[in-house]
């Protein structure tokens, strides 16, 4: 009897032939993925195992001003490495290289306890080398045969400590910026330099480029077997080019006048538009002493200076607003209709006013009389907006510097924005301290005393709705699409004739008032001082105004703070030359360098006392 039936073995065998071609085919096809389809994958990773990556960062954007000029550039840089070596030929190098690249003790110790705790790394020695110091270590090539040199793009700041605290400046990457998403997302790794401050941080990934890299051969255990450098390169991708609202000379000059003794901050904008033309913080630092690594003798000295010269005080620092805020109040008098330009109040100025139990004193002494709107802010007569204040009433009056946007960022494209103190309500108060506020606590505030403190842009973006069309959006410091849309935006509701009333008032504080001796021959400056008390110090100084050509729309608004500057009368020549001298470039009129009616007296260009022919002839007008 057969067991197996000849149908049954042929069945079999075709079935085992199946499933050796399907096993076959299977084998192929995966021959084929890996060999064919997968083979350009893994000779990259073959060729990543075998080699090691030194980075080439890429040349960072090019960063030019409104004009064109250029604010942030890429020049050549070279950076010196070693390759892994034993202990005591590392040392020996460092020893060696010590005349050629300065090193001092304290250098050749620390890149030591770096090599020991990587020892299969390759050291990077002088990060930002010169051309001289290259060029001796090139000329002694075979003394040297394990030194990587490397051409790199090194960061360059024409306008040096003119630009600090706007233009920021870049470092090496920490650990904590490396966790966080945008920078991961964007395949940032270690040793990278960044952006760290103002517009290099702000628009670091569109300035940044993408790095590129030469190679070096390496065995299994990670050792150099090759040490030349360009086996295999990847060419970096240069970053994108910035162009920004600033005015470089503008901002250089601004730079130059402000007293280098003196603390404090002048901002320059573009009525209406939200276009930054410069901003100064003093005392600065010079972007240039970061690339390629700040020393640590020059880091202590700035973190020790109490004049805080990392402190950007154009946008961080809060400073009580004093007389410039009158406007604010005048505006939301305005706006709510209770006055107009004529208006004069039911209490004349004789040095003061009681209500409900409060006795508010005028700055000057004797008083100021009855006074219509626009004298009112000539002379800034507290009396007068005191009242304004009680006929708005403290709701109201916070309400409206609400939506000013005191209390909140004004949204410009740099970090570091410190939003401004105001009450939003009579509840601010009871959240913030616990008590109801009596009525009479609006007097202090309409005339831009209590808790109210604001930046240097946030004023400057303040009355650049004023000298325009009542509106204005963001701040913002870079032209690009969408520039100044979203938050941050003020909107005044103010017709024309009333904006017209808030400009003579300002004109008035020029013509008759504390800032006089900062009149402008030959254009029409408007401006309000303020005294920011600082007990137990001296007073901070304000101005804030804007200027443009005689009977036509400002052109430039200016806010200066001088702290402890004696009052805001002692700061007004500070915005008078700034405009001064972005209207007569703009112009193409002759630099003068003392613009104003009191330099003009001092400089024996105008007899002392006589003012200039316009400043007559309107207040006989």
């Amino acid at each position: 009897m057969r067991l197996f039936q000849p149908e049954t073995r042929q069945n079999r065998a075709l079935g085992a032939t199946f499933f050796i071609a399907f096993a076959i085919s299977v084998l192929l096809m995966a021959f084929y993925s890996v060999q064919v389809l997968g083979g350009e994958q893994y000779e990259v990773r073959s060729e990543e195992n075998r080699l090691r990556p030194i980075p080439i960062p890429a040349p960072r954007g090019t960063i030019y001003d409104r004009n064109g000029e250029i604010v942030a550039t890429s020049i050549p840089g070279f950076t010196v490495s070693a390759l892994p070596a034993a202990e005591e030929t590392m040392q020996r190098t460092l020893e060696d290289l010590v005349p050629f690249l300065g090193l001092s003790d304290q250098d050749v110790a620390r890149l030591m306890q770096q090599r020991n705790r990587r020892p299969n790394d390759i050291l990077e020695i002088a990060p930002d080398a010169t051309f001289s110091q290259v060029s001796a270590l090139e000329e002694r090539r075979s003394a040297f045969p394990n030194l990587i040199i490397l051409e790199r793009p090194k960061r360059y700041y024409p306008a040096g400590p003119a630009l600090g605290h706007l233009i920021g400046y870049v470092s090496e990457i920490t650990r904590e910026q490396l966790a966080l998403p945008r920078y991961q997302e964007a395949g940032y790794r270690q040793g990278r330099w960044i952006g760290q401050a103002g517009i290099e941080q702000q628009y670091e990934l569109q300035l940044g480029g993408e790095d590129g890299a030469s190679f070096v051969e390496v065995d299994a255990m990670g050792r150099v077997v090759n040490p030349n450098p360009g086996v295999r390169a990847l060419d970096p991708r240069p970053g994108q080019d910035l162009h920004l609202t600033m005015d470089l000379e503008l901002q250089k000059y601004m730079h130059e006048i402000f007293p280098d003794t003196m603390k404090g901050a002048l901002v320059a904008m573009a009525p209406s538009t939200g276009e930054v033309l410069g901003m100064v913080s003093n005392p600065g630092y010079d972007p240039n002493d970061f690339v390629g690594g700040i020393s640590a003798r020059l880091w202590r000295v700035l973190s020790a200076d109490d004049r805080n010269p990392m402190l950007h005080r154009a946008i961080a620092g809060a400073y009580p607003p004093a007389s410039t805020w009158k406007l604010a109040t005048a505006a939301a008098g305005l706006e709510a209709g209770i006055i107009d330009r004529n208006s004069r109040m039911p209490i004349s100025c004789v040095g003061g006013m009681s209500y409900q139990g409060r006795y508010a004193r005028c700055w000057l002494a004797r008083g100021h009389g009855s006074t219509n709107l626009i004298q009112a802010i000539g002379v800034s007569c507290n009396v007068y907006f005191y009242q304004v204040g009680i006929r708005l009433g403290l709701n109201n009056l916070a309400e409206a510097g609400t939506r000013m946007g005191m209390n909140t960022l004004s949204g410009i494209d740099i970090p570091g924005e410190r939003a401004g103190t105001f009450p939003t309500g009579v509840g601010w108060y009871q959240q913030r301290w616990g008590y109801v506020p009596p009525n009479n606590e609006v007097m202090s505030l309409s005339i831009g005393q209590g808790p109210n403190s604001q930046t240097p842009l946030r004023t400057a973006h303040y009355y650049s709705a004023i000298a325009g069309n009542g509106s204005a959006p963001a701040p913002h410091l870079v032209r690009r699409e969408g520039a100044g849309e979203g938050e941050g935006a003020i909107s005044l509701d103010l017709s024309e004739e009333d904006l017209r009333a808030l400009w003579d008032g300002l004109e008035d504080v020029v013509l008759n008032g504390t800032a006089r001796l900062a009149a402008l021959e030959r254009w029409a400056l408007y401006g309000k001082t303020g005294t920011a008390q600082n007990p137990p110090h001296e007073a901070h100084g304000w101005f804030a105004g804007f200027a443009g050509p005689r009977g036509e729309p400002p052109e430039i608004v200016v806010v200066a703070i001088v702290e402890h500057g004696l009052g805001g009368s002692n700061t007004y020549l500070l915005p008078a030359k700034t405009a001064n001298f972005y209207l007569d470039r703009k112009y193409g009129h002759p630099f003068d360098p003392r613009p104003g009616l009191i330099e003009a007296w001092d400089a024996g260009r105008l007899p002392w006392g006589v003012e200039w022919p316009w400043m007559r002839e309107r207040r006989r007008g």
